[in-house]
């Protein structure tokens, strides 16, 4: 039996690759290409389809790589469900999240795996984040003072999910991500959240390793379904906390945060932008970014009216 265990370890990849995707076969392709050309080559590539409609499974047969599995899976339009499914196949010590719609660099893998075999458990690197217009902007998350539990959770997320090299046991360790349809959207900022609170050691790469590909969507449906997803996780954190008063007063200065968040995002919306510019300053008039983004938001009102 202790050979056969050791036979086992020779044959599985030392990182699992966790595509979860839906009617996205023309991106998917560039990201599986992406894997296929990775300096590091002890991989394998799960791919979990939810059952799209387009050639999806076409273009995972036309890589002709074994290294690539398909699964196909319904997840109800929860990508949490997509990534435990993923989780559950993945037999490598590692995984790292790609959507299918990210990408990349050749070296990406390598580099984590070199953070990896020095104790690593946690690993994240920068992005270059593409708008729909192409327009591109360089991102660097972290760094791990600011991924620790109490920071992550009174700050906000500084770790962007097709970034990350994780260790398959810490991952398991937490049954996988929330799958509440309450919190879709914000799942993977639960995730970090708990892992924190574990300790794990976390390293972030000062290199821009891939590509975030950013479809801006900045319907008003979409920022307010972003920022409930956020209140409840908050909520869901919150809860674990001792009541004290100072503990409360973070609490509603963090809540007072993601409503700033939402109104810079809904900008071109003034009318609902000063709605949540208005929650945030009940909430905690001590976030001092409000007072400009008030300011900011009155100009652009002012200059839209003049226009017309």
């Amino acid at each position: 039996m202790p050979d056969l265990v050791r036979v086992i370890k020779m044959i599985n990849p030392f990182v699992s690759v966790v595509i979860p995707t839906f009617n996205h076969a023309k991106l998917l392709k560039r990201a599986l290409e992406s894997v296929v050309a990775q300096s590091f080559q002890d991989w394998e590539a799960i791919v979990v389809n939810n059952f799209s409609t387009d050639e999806t499974i076409q273009v995972v047969q036309s890589l002709n790589d074994q290294r690539i599995k398909l699964i196909n899976f319904k997840n109800s339009g929860i990508i949490a469900a997509s990534r435990n499914r993923g989780i559950e196949s993945a037999t490598g010590q590692y995984v790292a999240f790609l959507d299918s719609d990210d990408a990349w660099f050749p070296t990406k893998l390598q580099k984590c795996v070199d953070q990896a075999t020095n104790g690593a458990q946690f690993v994240c690197h920068g992005e270059v984040w593409i708008n729909s217009n192409l327009s591109k902007r360089e991102v660097m998350y972290g760094p791990a003072e600011n991924a620790t539990y109490t920071k992550l959770l009174y700050r906000g997320n500084c770790i962007s999910t097709s970034a990350t090299f994780i260790q398959t046991e810490l991952l398991k360790s937490q049954g996988g991500f929330d799958e509440s349809p309450e919190i879709v959207t914000a799942e993977d900022y639960d995730m970090w959240i708990r892992l924190a609170a574990l300790k794990p050691k976390t390293i972030f790469i000062p290199e821009i390793l891939g590509e975030f590909h950013r479809l801006t969507d900045s319907a008003s449906s979409a920022v307010m379904r972003n920022l409930a997803s956020e209140k409840v996780v908050l909520a869901k954190h919150f809860a674990q906390r001792h009541g004290k008063l100072l503990t409360k007063f973070k609490n509603r200065h963090r809540l007072a945060i993601a409503h700033y968040g939402a109104a810079r995002q809904l900008s071109i919306q003034p009318k609902q932008a000063f709605v949540l510019f208005g929650q945030a300053l009940r909430l905690s008039p001590l976030v001092l970014k409000i007072y400009p983004g008030v300011v900011l938001l009155c100009f652009y009102r002012f200059a839209k009216v003049k226009k017309s």
